[in-house]
């Protein structure tokens, strides 16, 4: 098949998914166009069967701001005639579905484009349902040829807060590449990272609002005063110079480190004893899923799409939002039992190949040929 595929190409959760789906099908042998305003963080290098195309905006002075939404139409039209592109496959609805629903117009009555729309959270939990963009969030998931969403609490949001009565929203989990994120094998970074007696807590996020990552720092601070442990902050975003703040007011000093963005975190997962997620809602969980493929148990809010990744008591432990005290009460108590932790960190590892490549992307085949075949 050829498949185009249109996403944010920034940190974070919608943007990775559709970038492993892109190269796991050109492995498959499918040829995928990746349309977007720059190319996606993890599509590093070259790969076979795989081509980007970047969306270029105009300056004008009439414009206050660049029309984007109306150059990537444009874009996915000229991608999909020349290309001879049989689906279009976007990723978060706000505006993509809609661009897409408009370049499939402008390409009958000679072609039939078909449009994939995958819903990730914040596009109907959020941005979708505000008032600038309700009609049309609504109108572009029902005249998608498909749709899906990433867990079974985003479907029934979408049907919630849409309606939606003219389509079916599939549920077609987010996926791990177990050749990538997989348990240590031979060591792992972990003296890069910390002294050799500290317990390590790692945070993966675009550091937004909903990721509660003051909590993080907080959790991490009642920890630390029942071990000798080191908190690792992967990523970047708004919310980074508060959790700096509480992380001095808290004298945390340099048991705190902030690494930034980093594209491949899966060796920094495999130095890591725990991973935190405190956040306010979550559609899936994707970090949670990434860390418990690396065989690191999650702390994590219970929200969203998270109970249909970590089972409570095996994998993980799910509590309220907020509830500080009680994360890291059970984060301590992880730690200090040897037994209990490794017991966790192989259930982790068991329960993260449910959600790997091999069974996901099939699925998003399957979806493709029912499509095509009306």
């Amino acid at each position: 098949m050829r498949i185009g595929i249109t996403c944010y190409p920034t940190y974070g959760g919608s943007g990775a998914v559709a970038t492993e789906l892109g190269l796991e099908l050109a492995r498959r042998g499918h040829e995928v166009h990746f349309v977007s305003y720059a190319s996606p963080f993890r599509l590093r290098g070259f790969a076979p069967r795989v081509t980007f195309h970047e969306v270029v905006t105009t300056d004008y002075p009439l414009f206050e701001h660049s029309p984007y939404a109306l150059a990537l139409a444009v874009k996915q039209h000229e991608v999909a005639q020349r290309e001879k592109l049989e689906i279009m496959h976007v990723h978060y609805a706000i505006p993509h579905a809609a661009t897409a629903w408009l370049a499939k117009q402008m390409l009958r009555p000679e072609r039939d484009l078909k449009v994939v729309t995958t819903l990730h959270g914040t596009d109907i939990t959020l941005v979708g349902q505000d008032p600038s963009y309700y009609t049309l969030t609504k109108f572009s998931i029902e005249q998608s040829d498909a749709v899906t969403a990433v867990s079974r609490y985003l479907r029934d949001e979408t049907y919630r807060a849409f309606g939606c009565v003219d389509c079916d929203v599939r549920v077609i989990s987010n996926f791990i590449s177990p050749a990538e994120y997989h348990p240590p094998r031979d060591g792992s970074c972990r003296g890069a990272l910390a002294p050799a007696d500290h317990k390590i807590l790692t945070h993966v996020s675009n550091f937004r609002p909903v990721k509660r990552v003051v909590d993080v720092v907080r959790v991490f601070a009642s920890v630390r005063k029942a071990m000798p442990a080191t908190l690792v902050l992967i990523g970047d975003g708004p919310e980074r110079d508060a959790a700096e703040h509480e992380a001095d007011r808290l004298g945390l000093g340099e048991d705190v480190r902030f690494l930034g963005k980093v594209d491949d975190v899966a060796e920094l997962l495999r130095g890591s004893d725990l991973f935190l997620l405190p956040s306010e809602t979550e559609s899936f969980g994707l970090a949670a899923l990434e860390a418990m493929a690396c065989g690191v148990p999650v702390i994590a809010s219970a929200v969203g799409g998270l109970p249909e990744v970590i089972a409570q008591g095996e994998t993980g432990f799910l509590a309220p939002v907020g509830a500080v005290d009680a994360m890291a009460a059970e984060a301590a108590a992880i730690l200090s039992d040897p037994a209990r932790h490794a017991r966790m960190r192989s259930a982790a590892a068991r329960r993260a190949l449910d959600f790997s490549a091999e069974r996901i992307v099939p699925q998003y085949e399957a979806l493709y040929r029912d499509v095509l075949n009306g």
